[in-house]
């Protein structure tokens, strides 16, 4: 199973580079998990935020992998828990599917990226700052990995 986060903004921090890097090398080339940026518009007298979040929203589509079940998280997204979120991306490997997760930037998804997802989850009624969201994203795939392999990593 391939899972695709696809992210807006780049040149995040270098503690979230290295903390994703750490997660991506300890999954297993079968549950591989890789990070797509894309740029963050830019915001001022040019473009609207509405205009921005547009763009951004059209650049995340077109990095979707074809195919791949697609999951935006958003707030208002259904709370799973990481047993829920195991059993979830479970049946989608036993499926067959990839999955590709969405994350907006700092303004949020664009409204085309939720209409296009097959499902939305949340992380938290919690706010979080999108670079750590990616960050908390991969230590929950590398969790749920653990889970479904029966890994005693996890600890409920």
């Amino acid at each position: 199973m391939k899972l695709t986060l696809v992210s807006v903004g780049q040149r995040m921090p270098a503690w979230v580079e290295a903390g994703i890097v750490e997660y991506q090398k300890r999954l297993p080339r079968e549950f591989e998990l890789r990070v797509v940026e894309v740029p963050l518009a830019p915001r001022g007298k040019t473009m609207s935020l509405a205009q921005a979040v547009e763009r951004e929203g059209e650049s995340c589509l077109r990095a979707i992998p074809p195919g791949d079940f697609v999951v935006a998280l958003d707030v208002l997204g259904k709370p799973l828990g990481t047993e829920g979120l195991a059993t979830r991306i479970g049946t989608l490997r036993d499926e067959g599917r990839d999955l590709c997760l969405l994350v907006g930037g700092p303004d949020g998804l664009a409204e085309t990226c939720l209409r296009r997802a097959d499902a939305t989850w949340s992380l938290s009624l919690l706010t979080f700052p999108h670079p750590l969201v990616r960050l908390i994203v991969a230590e929950q795939v590398y969790r749920v990995w653990t889970l479904l392999k029966g890994h005693p990593y996890h600890r409920a």
